[in-house]
């Protein structure tokens, strides 16, 4: 089975549970609350052949950027304001990928997929899950 190639720009359409998720992760009231209403992009480079990934989440608020090698933990920074960071490691598990984090919240991870133009990132905390849906630019 081919690799999907995830390459693209792709604009936020839905999100479920997001406010939950950001709680669980110990985000305040206030950051929650401006965090929610922003309608991320994600500017994401996928090379197929070199395992390499760039995503770049764009919002008006602050970007974030993680660039890495599927297969290869890499320390990621959470947190540039107060420092916190987390030993991860993203991974294909069939035509998905999928992010375990350690070192900053137990159960940390995420899975992105693709089903037509739309990718799927799904966000896990403990015990609570969080989705966004973004649709692929034409």
């Amino acid at each position: 089975m081919s690799k999907p190639n995830y390459t693209g720009i792709y604009h936020m359409v839905s999100q479920e549970n997001f406010e939950e998720y950001l709680a669980a992760l110990d985000v305040n009231y206030a950051l929650r609350k401006v965090v929610c209403i922003l309608k991320p992009s994600k500017h994401i480079e996928h090379n197929l052949n070199s395992g390499e990934m760039k995503i770049k989440t764009v919002t008006t608020f602050r970007n974030f950027d993680m660039d890495f090698t599927l297969g290869q933990e890499f320390t990621e920074d959470l947190g540039p304001v107060d420092g916190r960071k987390c030993q991860t490691t993203v991974n294909w598990d069939g035509d998905k990928l999928v992010c375990e984090q350690r070192g900053e919240k137990e159960g940390r991870g995420w899975t992105h997929w693709l089903e037509g133009n739309l990718l799927h990132l799904e966000m896990r905390v403990q015990d609570v899950t969080a989705k966004q849906v973004f649709k692929k630019a034409e």
